[in-house]
């Protein structure tokens, strides 16, 4: 089935379908690389519907065995490369978590300049097996970051900060959960919090801009539980409301969050007030800036103030993060997040085929074998008008042969084997032709009735015999000129309709992919519906060359019809007349004998 697949993207790159259709192929990042995907980021208001700038963001994208194939990757996925829009920039980023067996992983991608209300895309990709290790931890995260903790070390393992400042835990957190909101998360069961020591990369001047964020899933809500605390700031839950105090700061939140369930919890100081965010959006402010901070600093509780839940994904920055960042944040990290969708199908590069190529790879079964029926379909309509018009022209070829034979003959008509200057390889393939089959089944007409009747003026009765014989011929060849023609007119009326019906089960498959996603992603959707297309474009190039062959050898079947309707007229009269004339002959002779 591939094979016409292939030849059909062929058969519609030759009729000019794919001008500059080699771009995609030409944008290819690196050759090495067999496989690429798209990824969207999405701020417009079909996925985060963020206004504004956004700047430099890490975004999560996740992988699973329905949008990326784990076989085509390095076991590990050493191979898997993110690449700007431009197909030339590569970007920085890390893995997290990558289980080929389970079919589950989940990178952070650097991505610079986001701005609201755009789309962006970037690639992956994959499907290189020399490849070396791509992930570049420390540079996925911009220098304003002071400490980043994913939590997916091992458990008793002390945490470790992800940017380039080594800020790593003094200790482990007292328990790792598998079920994290990401990946692993820190456990904290009312005690045991972890402490990151001082450093340079830590250090907060007063007045200096300072962003928390972190996803928290309390066990439980009454009390005071602090989830970050340093010198006199502690940011934390009071009855489960988010709040953030200390030396000249005061603000609380709104919104108490729920037990149990993952919240994107963010506190943003930008010198001149505080602000509280719960799952990207403001839940809190307040006048003020903090002082300078120094010492040690603790995630997961304090004295007096112990935490008892989950954290994932604890960042520490040291410039004030935009609201549409926490946004971002919070959609790209959140369970049904809007703002990353990963495209279902990869694209495989290759040699040549382009845009053509492209959409043939993203054929749903049913249209390939739609596509598949009308490449068969022409393939015989072809293989049908090839054989007709080489009989034709060979009928042509040997009717006009005939022809002069027959005029030179006169009223001598004989056999054509017997005619002077026709040998039996000629004779043979005169009265193979159907104005010489005719003529062959009339001589014999004539001599089995001369055998009979002797030199007697043919009847009416016998001249009808005579035309009725060489009648059945034409009947013959007729059916041998429109033998199969039927298949023309099958692919003329039938091609277009089953090329539909494929673009009809495409296009539904499509928007039903997209209504069970609960996402509209045009890079995904895209592709499926240009191949869907397709098969109305299979139909049509079944049925268009189909029309002109039909056409074209039915007007000169209907000529080869008419020389043999007119031949048979004249072949029979001169029969009639030859043997009436031998007869008056016969007799006048007859009366001279008498006398």
């Amino acid at each position: 089935m591939m094979r016409l697949l292939t030849a059909f993207a062929v058969l519609l790159a030759a009729l000019g379908f794919a001008p500059g259709a080699n771009a995609a192929s030409e944008a290819w990042w690196n050759k090495e690389w067999s496989y690429r995907k798209a990824v969207t980021v999405d701020l417009s208001p079909s996925g985060v519907n963020v206004s504004g700038a956004v700047g430099r963001t890490v975004v999560l994208v996740r992988l699973h065995s329905g949008n990326f194939t784990f076989t085509d990757a390095m076991p590990n996925g050493a191979d898997i490369r993110f690449v700007d829009s431009d197909n030339k920039t590569p970007l920085p980023f890390h893995i997290e978590h990558y289980d080929a067996t389970t079919g589950i992983a989940t990178a952070w991608v650097s991505v610079p300049n986001l701005n609201g209300g755009e789309k962006r895309a970037i690639w992956l990709y994959f499907g290189n097996k020399s490849a070396p290790v791509g992930s570049d931890e420390k540079g996925t995260f911009d220098p304003d970051y002071m400490a980043v903790f994913h939590f997916a070390e091992n458990p008793g393992t002390p945490s470790t900060d992800s940017t380039a400042n080594a800020n790593a835990a003094k200790a482990a957190p007292a328990g790792i959960d598998d079920g994290g909101i990401i990946g692993r998360a820190a456990r904290f069961p009312g005690q045991g919090q972890i402490e990151i020591a001082a450093s340079g990369s830590l250090a907060q001047p007063a007045a200096a801009p300072f962003s928390f964020t972190a996803w928290v899933k309390p066990e439980q809500l009454a009390g005071t539980q602090a989830l970050f605390t340093r010198g006199g700031l502690v940011i934390g839950l009071n009855a489960g409301v988010p709040f953030a105090q200390g030396p000249g700061v005061a603000v609380q939140g709104k919104t108490a969050i729920k037990q149990g369930d993952w919240t994107h919890v963010a506190f943003v100081s930008d010198g001149t007030a505080f602000h509280l965010y719960v799952n990207g959006t403001e839940d809190g402010t307040g006048a003020g800036a903090l002082p300078a901070i120094d010492g040690s600093a603790f995630i997961g509780g304090a004295p007096g103030q112990p935490f008892n839940g989950e954290l994932d994904e604890v960042r520490l920055s040291k410039t004030a993060r935009p609201a549409t960042m926490i946004l971002a944040m919070a959609q790209a990290e959140g369970p049904g997040g809007k703002l990353v969708s990963v495209a279902e199908t990869a694209e495989k590069q290759s040699s040549g085929g382009g845009v053509i190529m492209f959409i043939v790879s993203k054929l749903e079964p049913v249209d390939q074998g739609v596509v598949a029926l009308c490449l068969l379909l022409l393939a015989a309509a072809i293989a049908l008008m090839v054989n007709k018009v080489r009989y034709l022209n060979k009928a042509d070829k040997n009717n006009a042969e005939f022809m002069r034979y027959f005029r030179a003959m006169g009223d001598e008509l004989v056999p054509l084997d017997e005619v002077e200057g026709i040998d039996a390889a000629k004779a043979k393939r005169l009265s193979g032709s159907p104005l010489g089959r005719i003529y062959a089944s009339g001589i014999e007409e004539l001599m089995m009735r001369k055998q009979r009747w002797g030199s007697q003026p043919l009847s009416s009765e016998a001249v009808s015999a005579m035309h009725a014989a060489a009648s059945s011929v034409v009947v013959e060849e007729n059916q041998k000129l429109d033998k199969l023609m039927v298949i023309l007119t099958i692919a003329i009326s039938g091609g277009p309709f089953i090329g539909l019906l494929g673009t009809v089960i495409g296009v539904m498959t499509v928007f039903g992919g997209v209504a069970m996603a609960g996402d509209v992603n045009v890079n995904a959707i895209a592709p499926g519906i240009a191949a869907a297309l397709l098969a109305t474009i299979a139909g049509l190039a079944c049925a268009i060359p189909s029309l002109f062959g039909y056409n074209y050898l039915n007007g000169r079947i209907t000529v080869v019809a008419d020389q043999m309707r007119v031949f048979i007229e004249q072949l029979i009269t001169r029969l009639a007349e030859i043997q009436r004339d031998e007869a008056a002959e016969m007799d006048m002779l007859a009366s001279t004998e008498a006398y």
